[in-house]
């Protein structure tokens, strides 16, 4: 009973990760990669590209790209963690769950210009109820330098 448990767990995580990566075009846009993930946490990658650069005389990366890694890596955890919650039913019908996953409200705060070869987003569940969840993200360069930081509510339910 536990194998298949995991077996279901496994299975409904390589579908999430192939629906965030591959199929939702503005993160295919942005360039991310699910580094890892888990029911209560998400870490993403992504590179620095010119087109991403908001501050052309620093080369560093557009504050709107800042808070739409850190939302949609709450966003994930978010949606994770809602998808457990829908009990039985198929991973089709866990997904389906997405459909009702929005963000109530995020704050951002902004400690460091976004410069670095490439980015990791972290995101961890704070709280989830029947009907919103609370996440708290980070954002790191590639040598550990703390871009950002946010918290995140989002409709779940």
């Amino acid at each position: 009973m536990a194998d298949e448990t995991r077996d279901d767990e496994s299975a409904l995580l390589s579908a999430v990760h192939e629906l965030f990566t591959e199929r939702i075009p503005f993160n295919k846009l942005l360039g991310i990669r699910i580094d890892s993930m888990s029911f209560e946490s998400a870490r993403i990658r992504f590179d620095f590209r010119g087109e991403l650069v908001g501050n052309i005389m620093r080369g560093s990366l557009h504050g709107g790209v800042v808070s739409a890694v850190l939302d949609l890596t709450g966003g994930l955890v978010a949606f994770l963690h809602a998808a457990t919650k829908a009990g039985g039913g198929s991973d089709r019908e866990k997904l389906e769950t997405l459909a009702n996953v929005g963000t109530i409200d995020m704050r951002v705060d902004y400690l460091r210009p976004g410069t670095g070869r490439y980015f990791l987003a972290s995101a961890y569940l704070l709280r989830s109820g029947n009907k919103v969840a609370v996440t708290r993200m980070e954002l790191h360069n590639d040598e550990d330098s703390l871009i950002a930081v946010g918290t995140a509510a989002y409709l779940v339910g």
